[in-house]
């Protein structure tokens, strides 16, 4: 069973930094691709930004590419996102997310979310 707990929501004022940490514990979770979401109200999930397990390939929406940064640390189980520079409209709840189905296993596991505000 995967568990993934996030932690580091908060409220910022624009142009403030926050750090997302998301620790994940169960079978495989260390060898998929892990990433973070967002949701705005009445919308789906986008993605943030990917990470595969050895750090090689990442990937970012093009509305955080040079503010948000991605990493992973592989002996704690541990994805972050560093977000920079943040605008108001980063104002959502972000998701942690791993998808054990890229590695031929069977789930895509989703934390319980943690809400940003960026507001004045």
């Amino acid at each position: 069973q995967v568990r993934l707990v996030e932690s580091g929501g908060g409220l910022v004022t624009p142009g403030g930094s926050l750090r997302l940490s998301c620790a994940a514990s169960g079978a495989w979770v260390s060898l998929a691709p892990m990433g973070w979401y967002r949701q705005y109200p009445g919308e789906q999930r986008e993605l943030v930004a990917e990470i595969t397990a050895e750090g090689k390939t990442i990937r970012y929406a093009d509305s955080v590419k040079d503010r948000f940064t991605i990493s992973r640390d592989r002996a704690t189980r541990t994805v972050y996102l560093q977000m920079d520079k943040l605008k108001p409209e980063d104002t959502a709840v972000y998701y942690c997310n791993a998808d054990l189905t890229r590695i031929g296993k069977t789930g895509i596991y989703w934390g319980q979310g943690t809400q940003v505000t960026v507001s004045s």
